[in-house]
């Protein structure tokens, strides 16, 4: 049997999405490993809750959602905590915060230097210290997995690391935001010039009251810089990243786009030329003309030709389906005989 104890830091949306998640899936890991994931510890941005014999996930999001916190204050800091408490594996769900990366990356530290594996959906560590905590996961022989940072529930990094190994990947370019890719999409389709668009978008909820990190890219500049880490054997940061948003983007130049048979989306691309975040004209019927909020990704190998994956690139359950895949295999890896790196 494989035990697993989990810690999950950052019970938001995407936290008690997972929570429902391991609830959810708990017999296929009892079927598969002979035991499920146990959540031993939560933590939230003001309080927390643990039990070594595990916490139930249903009581936990009740609790979140009726009372607006998981349990009782924090007697020190997460850090603090994390590297006293027992666990296999931290689950890291704070915001993504690109000036420090703080405080996503304590914890990630924290969790890595006392031997514990990592998986985190957390874009602003990758993107702005990828090298310094991959080498401290390979110094102490942990696994850190982040599919969740970078296509919500469209599986590119493990696609790309793991099923495309033996494959040399020249380029990867991709619609990444789905909120950007709603307002271009809907200027085109109904004509709406750039604000009303932003404004529906707000409206149901695809972007923020501050839409900034969405429509200025900083969004897709840190999903670049992690691909290009992660896929490329890159040594970037989201500062790195050439960026231009689409707050440019004019009614006038959608339609000019469309006479020509062409759509304008926000591509971010890796390529041997460097790193960047763009608008870009793309013909009708490519796979980057793809409408709505989903993320599709267009992967350039040397064997396979083209390799297209498109999936919800955000969403509770979505980006659960990403941290359940890593937590699968960090699981197999610890099966005896198991020959999974």
């Amino acid at each position: 049997m494989i035990k697993m104890d989990a810690v999950l830091v950052g019970f938001g949306t995407v936290g008690q999405g997972v929570a429902e998640a391991i609830q959810m899936k708990d017999q296929l890991f009892v079927d598969r490993f002979g035991e499920g994931i146990r959540i031993v510890a939560a933590f939230d941005s003001n309080t927390y809750a643990a039990s070594k014999k595990g916490l139930n996930p249903t009581e936990l999001v009740r609790t979140k959602v009726g009372k607006g916190n998981i349990g009782k204050k924090r007697p020190e800091t997460i850090p603090e905590m994390l590297s006293r408490l027992d666990y296999d594996v931290l689950v890291e769900m704070t915001p993504t915060n690109i000036v420090d990366a703080k405080p996503g990356i304590d914890h990630i530290k924290a969790a890595l230097n006392a031997g514990r594996d990592v998986v985190t959906s957390n874009k602003g560590p990758l993107a702005l210290k990828f090298r310094e905590i991959s080498k401290l996961a390979a110094k102490n022989k942990c696994n850190l997995r982040f599919e969740a940072s970078v296509g919500g529930a469209t599986p590119v990094i493990n696609l790309a690391s793991e099923l495309l190994r033996c494959e040399r990947i020249s380029s990867i370019r991709g619609i990444m935001n789905g909120t950007c890719n709603y307002i271009l999409s809907r200027m085109e389709s109904e004509g709406l010039p750039w604000e009303p668009a932003l404004r529906e978008a707000q409206q149901l909820g695809y972007a923020e009251t501050d839409p900034s990190y969405d429509i200025d890219g900083i969004d897709t500049a840190c999903k670049v810089a992690i691909l290009a880490n992660a896929i490329m054997g890159n040594d970037v940061t989201v500062h790195d990243v050439e960026r231009t948003g689409i707050r440019g983007v004019n009614l006038e130049a959608v339609t000019l786009a469309a006479q020509d048979k062409k759509v304008i989306r926000l591509i971010g691309e890796i390529t041997e030329k460097g790193v960047e975040v763009a608008p870009r004209l793309i013909p009708r019927g490519h796979p980057l003309s793809i409408s709505g909020t989903l993320n599709t990704f267009h992967i350039q190998t040397d064997l396979a030709g083209e390799i297209i994956v498109a999936g919800r690139g955000a969403g509770r359950h979505e980006t659960a389906s990403a941290v359940m895949s890593d937590l699968w295999v960090i699981m197999r890896t610890k099966e005896p005989n198991s020959h999974s790196s």
